[in-house]
């Protein structure tokens, strides 16, 4: 048996030339923009002209591109080193949705390794139509395409997996010493959605609050002052809420310092990098936040690995093709966008 495991992420841009075809393929998505396609790449192309002067001013912060695959790629390393000191041989990928590798480029590469077993394993550890569904539906169309047909397992959500739990809580107990016995509020901030996504039954919203809660009951009683916020809000929806940057400026109100934790991201890009480390800050400055201090992502941290190493050998397991983290459906009944609702079997 030769077993493949992919990981799947955004991707980024790796060069200014890059980010307008980047935002374009963003755009193109239907699970971001909905419509008949020939209006929708249309209004891409709009978009992402529109907004590639602006994301290059972005990308320029981080050197010209996005440092999101090399990121993605030392963790598919350290997950291949990780399941080799369990006695499991494996090949990791990588498949970025938005730009290179494609998932087209790792089904190639599944194929000439002539794997007879996958693992499908998004770095989205919360799910949502928005993310992990489109990722895993561009792999499914690739797969078909190029003719690979092998048994194939799916993990498709792990919000409170012991590994990534561990791992962020590590990471914020490192940095609340600093602040020992000074009062201070921690802002779990993920990535936002319109709310209207949500209200069509994705479980995103829910998943995140579980790994916030998962994190905080870890701490135990290490952190008192608490609050999910979401950011990268654009353009004229309504989307959920708080917003990381309200919760700033109230903490700046508050006359407390933040503690600022990705919660859904397991790498460094753009919304870390430059949202959360310079445009965040400026807002704290400028509500005169007496503190300021932001929570690496858990990248290659050795619980994170350790527990994208579990979910893989209990994906090898179970009869199910698709499953998240405990193998059975975590999502209350109202959320029909369950990736367990709507898996193909």
């Amino acid at each position: 048996m030769s077993l493949a495991v992919v990981l799947f992420n955004l991707g980024g841009p790796d060069r200014r030339e890059a980010v307008e075809p980047f935002l374009f393929n963003l755009f193109s998505d239907p699970a971001i923009l909905g419509g008949p396609a020939f209006l929708r790449r249309r209004l891409a192309r709009f978009i992402a002209r529109r907004r590639a002067p602006v994301a290059r001013k972005i990308y320029a912060e981080m050197g010209g591109g996005s440092p999101l695959l090399s990121n993605t790629l030392a963790q598919a390393r350290a997950l291949e080193t990780h399941l080799k000191m369990r006695a499991t041989a494996a090949k990791v990928f990588v498949a970025m949705r938005y730009w290179h590798p494609f998932a087209a480029d790792a089904v190639r590469a599944v194929k000439s390794a002539a794997a007879t077993q996958v693992v499908l394993l998004p770095l989205y550890p919360q799910y949502s139509t928005t993310t992990t569904a489109s990722s895993l539906a561009s792999w499914h169309d690739a797969a078909r395409g190029a003719g690979l047909n092998v048994e194939t397992r799916t993990i498709c959500c792990y919000p409170a997996e012991r590994g990534f739990v561990m791992a962020l809580a590590d990471l914020v107990r490192a940095r609340i010493e600093r602040w020992t016995g000074r009062k201070f509020r921690v802002l779990f901030s993920a990535h936002g959605l319109p709310k209207k996504v949500i209200g069509r039954g994705d479980p995103y919203q829910w998943q995140v609050e579980r790994t916030a809660g998962s994190v905080a009951a870890a701490l135990s009683g290490a952190i008192e002052d608490w609050v999910v916020c979401y950011q990268s809000r654009v353009g004229p929806l309504q989307w959920i809420s708080p917003s990381t940057e309200s919760e700033i400026r109230r903490a700046g109100r508050d006359g407390v310092p933040v503690l600022v934790v990705p919660i859904a991201f397991v790498s460094e890009h753009s919304e870390t990098l430059v949202e959360l480390d310079i445009e965040y800050r400026r807002v704290a400055e400028e509500a005169r936040v007496p503190g300021y201090v932001r929570v690496p992502t858990v990248s290659v941290h050795d619980a994170f690995i350790g527990g994208l190493a579990d979910l893989v050998l209990q994906a090898l397991k179970r009869p199910a093709p698709v499953q998240p983290d405990g193998g059975l459906r975590i999502c209350p009944a109202e959320f029909r966008r369950c990736a367990l609702a709507t898996s193909r079997s």
